[in-house]
């Protein structure tokens, strides 16, 4: 027996109860990229092997509502670079105003006077938005950028009226994460066997090996400014839940570890969740949180993104799930999208 099913068959009968995590939109300075922390609290009890059966079945639905949401980060992950920044609609990620390109050399972090032209640029849109919403409201007549933006707005049928009420509000920044992800996707070769193997024998889907993707584009070292550490980001107490005991070690800093932990993790939301969407939504938002969302609103996912508004359901949150399955597109078929 080789010494990762050993650790897995070592494994105690864990027990546990989830309390919500939350999260806040990352910002553009930090690729967009979420990383945070899972936070539980004991107890309840699983069967022997740690896992629920049943969680191997069930697709990772694509409502085509949320098509635009996957395209959006398609685009992110594999079409605009990181010296690249798109401006567009929180809410309806179809709308993009403008992808400008940032001056000057651009590292994987934006210097100062970089992050303030993108400031600045937001703020321009936002300022033609109040003043296409104020002409439309007195009925001042359109110049030709007006109508362009307004062709932006009300694509695939949205009423103008929905729409543009409070769009200068929902301009948001998004710089692209193209050579991360790809560096990213060289690094996963090294792991990916070995994780569909431990979701396969967790009865999981194997895909959700691509969830690091979305989590720290498969850097082990990873760090959160909320605490959470690893290619999983994991807190502290949430490694103590889920993951091998370590010792001294920290757990959190070993890919295989965390892994399991995800696994333990993922197997306990779906049990509790009732479908992927929601499940793989959970590792953002928490399981109490979307437990919640189902309680207010329903089971229909594209119901929760559209209209739940938890206090910490934000931007990371709703499109925590489009992530997943645009790194799960580009990464399941790279040489269509990274060429």
């Amino acid at each position: 027996m080789n010494p990762l099913m050993i650790r897995i068959c070592l494994l105690p009968m864990i027990a546990f109860m989830l309390n919500a995590c939350s999260s806040n939109a990352p910002s553009v300075q930090r690729d967009n990229t979420p990383t945070y922390p899972i936070t539980t609290q004991p107890r309840t009890t699983l069967p022997q092997n740690g896992y629920r059966s049943g969680t191997r079945s069930g697709a990772f639905q694509k409502p085509g509502e949320l098509e635009p949401a996957v395209a959006f980060w398609r685009k992110t992950y594999a079409v605009w670079h990181r010296s690249e920044v798109a401006f567009h609609d929180d809410r309806y990620l179809d709308v993009i105003y403008e992808v400008m390109v940032v001056p000057g050399f651009v590292d994987e972090s934006l210097t100062s006077e970089q992050k303030q032209r993108v400031s600045q640029r937001r703020e321009f849109w936002k300022a033609q938005l109040e003043i296409l919403e104020s002409k439309v409201r007195f009925n001042v007549p359109l110049n030709a950028n007006d109508k362009q933006i307004m062709a932006k707005l009300t694509s695939n049928g949205r009423p103008l009226n929905k729409v543009l009420n409070g769009a200068a509000d929902r301009v948001r920044s998004q710089r692209g994460t193209r050579e991360r992800f790809q560096h990213g996707l060289e690094i996963s070769h090294r792991y990916d066997r070995q994780f569909r193997k431990i979701f396969r024998d967790a009865g999981l889907p194997e895909d959700l090996a691509y969830l690091p993707h979305v989590e720290s584009s498969f850097q082990p070292s990873a760090k959160s400014s909320a605490g959470a550490v690893g290619m999983w980001q994991f807190t502290k107490g949430a490694a103590k839940t889920f993951m091998p005991a370590g010792g001294r070690v920290d757990q959190r800093l070993d890919p295989f570890a965390s892994a399991i932990g995800a696994a333990h993790y993922l197997s306990y939301a779906y049990s509790k969740l009732g479908d992927w969407p929601a499940a793989i939504t959970s590792y953002n938002h928490g399981i109490g949180g979307m437990k919640r969302a189902q309680n207010q609103v329903g089971r229909d996912f594209v119901r929760i993104v559209d209209t739940y508004d938890g206090p910490a359901f934000g931007f990371a949150s709703r499109n925590y799930y489009a992530q997943f399955l645009a790194a799960r597109e580009i990464a399941s078929n790279p040489i269509q999208y990274l060429p």
